[in-house]
């Protein structure tokens, strides 16, 4: 039943993650910046507290006795997560939204099966597998596996970004993508990337 439930929840995640930018078509005439801040106020702090409410008994009272470290470290994670997801939205704004989002995904789902392990080759800890525990195990070795896939996966993506803005006129570019850009929409996207795999 846990298992079924997980698949569940992750299938209405995902369902969420692909169709949150939807609304953004209905308010064209908004500059970038605009819409993506009253999403962020509904999604980052009105619906988190509601949330908090209806499913976690005091949760104020919680948040008030922790101590100054956990409140200031999960500040901290909270900030640059909101960089990442910055980035991720620049990644769009610069690729498109299909190209955006593959190469953006692709590089957070990279980075987010590498670096943590990267970091517990130096950083070992009871129950954490490292990177070099990785590539000697079969299971390592699979997940390595599809990091290469997701890698040309990405190159692939890029590629036809690529094609896609050697065979536009400018007119056409900016019809389709008003300020594509493949370099700066690779830079954020592996920013983007970096930073989720930390946070």
């Amino acid at each position: 039943m846990q298992a079924i439930l997980g698949v569940l929840f992750h299938s209405i995640g995902g369902v969420a993650a692909g169709s949150f930018y939807m609304p953004y078509n209905k308010v064209k005439g908004w500059a970038w910046e605009s819409y993506w801040m009253v999403g962020g106020v509904m999604s980052w702090l009105i619906v988190p507290l509601i949330a908090a409410y209806l499913t976690v008994p005091s949760f104020v009272d919680i948040i008030s006795t922790s101590s100054s470290t956990i409140l200031g470290v999960t500040f901290l994670m909270g900030l640059l997560w909101g960089v990442g997801g910055l980035s991720y939205a620049l990644g769009v704004r610069y690729l498109g939204m299909s190209l955006g989002n593959s190469v953006v995904l692709g590089f957070c789902a990279a980075f987010g099966a590498i670096v943590p392990s990267i970091y517990y080759n130096f950083n070992p800890q009871v129950g954490k597998i490292s990177f070099t525990e990785m590539i000697f195990s079969k299971g390592g070795q699979v997940v390595l596996l599809g990091v290469l896939v997701c890698l040309i996966g990405i190159a692939v993506c890029g590629r036809a970004g690529m094609l896609k803005e050697s065979e536009l006129s400018d007119e056409e570019k900016k019809k389709s993508v008003a300020e594509f850009n493949l370099v700066k929409g690779l830079i954020v996207a592996v920013l983007s990337g970096i930073l989720s795999s930390f946070f």
